[in-house]
This record gives C-alpha cells, sequence and structure tokens, in this order.
C-alpha cells in the first residue's frame, strides 16, 4: 500500500531497493489512504477498500506507506489502527538507535514495545452532553501478557535483560496495574532479567536529559503512553524520518515507516527514506530472507555515517532518489561478497 502524501515515492524507492537485492517474495500493489477515499467519493466506511482488504487476507505481510487520517467526526478510523485491529496485531515495535555522525554527544539505542490493540486507541467514546465527552481506556490482561511474551522473546534472541515498564500507575491504579503486575510476569523467563517502572510524565523528563539510562532496554506500555515516548526517542536519535516499525501478531504483520504522510512534501524528492527503507527490509527478514536484511541495514548505516548522499533533514542535500540509490549500491556489493 504506497498511502498518501509522500508515501509513493517512499515506498517505490524501498520497493526498488528489494528488487536490485533479488528479493524473491513477490510483492502485489494495491490501495489504501484517504486520497483513494476521496477520489472514490468518500463512499466506503473505511480508507482500505474491500478489494484491498481482501487481498490483505491472502498474503504473509503487508506494507503501509504513510497514509492521512482526516480529524473530523464521522471521518474512517486510520489505516493502521484499522490493520492492527483486523489482524490482531499486538505489538508494535519499534527500533530506536541514533547514528554516528547525527548525534556525537548523544547515545541511545532501545527497542520500544507498544500494545497496539487496546488502550485509548480502541476508540470507545461517547458524548455525555453537547459540552462533554468520554473516552474508555481498556486494559485487558490477556492484551498485557502478549505483549510481554514478545517483548521478552525479542530480548532473549538478542541477550537483552534490562525492562522498563512506563506507565502512571499513581493515577490509574486499575489498567496500569494490571500492565503492571503482567510486565513483571513477563519477563521472568528471561535470564538474568531486571525491570523497572517508570511514570509517563517523569520518563519524557528523563529521555531528554539523560538518554543514555536506556541504552541496552526494552522500553515496554501501553497504547498511547509507548506511542509519545517513541515519537520522543526518535526526535533524539536526529530526524522521525529514520525510525521504522513493524506491528506483529501471532501469525501476521504489517511493516512501515513511524512518520506521517508530510503532504505538504509530497512529489518534492526532498524527504528522507531510510525509515520506508528498513521497514521493508524488516519485512524481507520476516520473510524468511534474511541476507537482504543485513545488506540493507549495513548499507544504510554506511551512507548515513558518511553523508554524502543524505537528505536535508540529516544535514546533507541529496534528494530522496540519490540518498535510496546509493542505498542499494552499497548493499548490493554487500551481497555480492
Amino acid at each position: 500500500m504506497r498511502g498518501d502524501g509522500i508515501g509513493p515515492e517512499i515506498v517505490d524507492v524501498m520497493l526498488r531497493i528489494l528488487r536490485d537485492c533479488n528479493l524473491q517474495s513477490e510483492i502485489i500493489m494495491c490501495e489504501a489512504g484517504s486520497e483513494q477515499w476521496d477520489r472514490n467519493g468518500r463512499r466506503d466506511e473505511s480508507y482500505i477498500p474491500d478489494g484491498t482488504m481482501d487481498m490483505l487476507r491472502e498474503v504473509d505481510a503487508c506494507f503501509k506507506g504513510p497514509t492521512t487520517t482526516i480529524p473530523v467526526p464521522g471521518a474512517p478510523r486510520s489505516v493502521a489502527v484499522t490493520l492492527r485491529q483486523k489482524f490482531d496485531l499486538y505489538a508494535n515495535i519499534r527500533p530506536t538507535r541514533t547514528y554516528d555522525r547525527l548525534t556525537p554527544n548523544t547515545r541511545l539505542d532501545c527497542v520500544c514495545f507498544r500494545e497496539a490493540t487496546e488502550g485509548l486507541y480502541a476508540g470507545v467514546e461517547a458524548r455525555i452532553t453537547d459540552d462533554a465527552a468520554i473516552a474508555i481506556r481498556k486494559i485487558t490482561r490477556n492484551g498485557c501478557r502478549r505483549l510481554m511474551a514478545a517483548a521478552a522473546d525479542w530480548a532473549r534472541q538478542r541477550h537483552m535483560t534490562k525492562f522498563v515498564a512506563i506507565t502512571k500507575r499513581n493515577i490509574l491504579k486499575q489498567t496500569d496495574g494490571i500492565f503492571w503486575e503482567e510486565a513483571q510476569r513477563g519477563v521472568k523467563d528471561v535470564p538474568g532479567a531486571r525491570i523497572s517502572e517508570i511514570y509517563i510524565d517523569n520518563m519524557a523528563q528523563q529521555m531528554v536529559v539523560a538518554p543514555e539510562q536506556f541504552n541496552g532496554a526494552v522500553l515496554v506500555s501501553t497504547n498511547l503512553f509507548m506511542d509519545i515516548i517513541s515519537e520522543l526517542a526518535s526526535g533524539l536519535v536526529g530526524s522521525i524520518g529514520l525510525i521504522y516499525s513493524a506491528n506483529i501478531g501471532d501469525s501476521y504483520a504489517m511493516f512501515e515507516a513511524a512518520h506521517g504522510s508530510a503532504p505538504s512534501f509530497a512529489g518534492q524528492n526532498r524527504v528522507n527514506p531510510t525509515a520506508a527503507i528498513l521497514s521493508g527490509a524488516w519485512m524481507a527478514e520476516y520473510l524468511g530472507e534474511a541476507p537482504v536484511r543485513d545488506a540493507i541495514f549495513e548499507a544504510t548505516e554506511r551512507v548515513i555515517n558518511e553523508g554524502r548522499y543524505v537528505t536535508f533533514d540529516i544535514g546533507g542535500s541529496a534528494g530522496t532518489d540519490r540518498m535510496a540509490s546509493e542505498i542499494s549500491a552499497v548493499a548490493q556489493k554487500l551481497l555480492r561478497r
């Protein structure tokens, strides 16, 4: 799904790199987003056409380009939220790491695990009066438990032992109480694991004043809290354009750049394609093609740290196509070694 705004151009260069690296998985194109919704007369109740949804049910994973969610009552739910709930993609994962050239005085290397189907994103709201409305923050033990199982599995595979649970349990005693109980249980099977709890407001401060304390950590939290913290973390690494992500369930996954559709930059060949490229490479690994992932990740790091062919947001003057072409060339050389 190429998406809206800058989506088509960054998805196109991502796909070009995967093909240059001889990806063997079949790629099928389909539509989703508010732009196609507009073109089709706003008749559908979803930004995802029925034909696209039928196709998504038949494949092993999907890639979503950035999409625009119109922020007015009555407009469809976002594409990402729809897919997370439709396919039960409960673990939104964002690895976050600094690059030497971009932040020489800051080092951050952590991974954010966000529960992606519950919390305030369940979208359960009610208007009480003309002047008041409420939203339900739904937290279930099963939702917390399976998020922690995914986080623990990630940690075991990478020999990580530090977990940080982000809550506001002093105020939200019931909902965050369930989350904290399951967070503590969830790390027990990770050798040498230790877990600490930090309140969301203090976490935001600590990420700014001393981000290095979270190096090597698996950060876990509920839907809205981790949405905020992962965005904050992305600012510390130099650009949201660097942050790649996956939404993973028990038998399906959706990959996407963490940033939005940035319609004011659409068609200008200026935006950073890194997040889309790395998300696509991660999808290749999920589909069983780990060498493609490894080559693209190493090539991207080399190109960013060299700094000759990078986009404006990370100190360069190259266009989207030029940066992507350089990453592709380096990745192809690495695969031929």
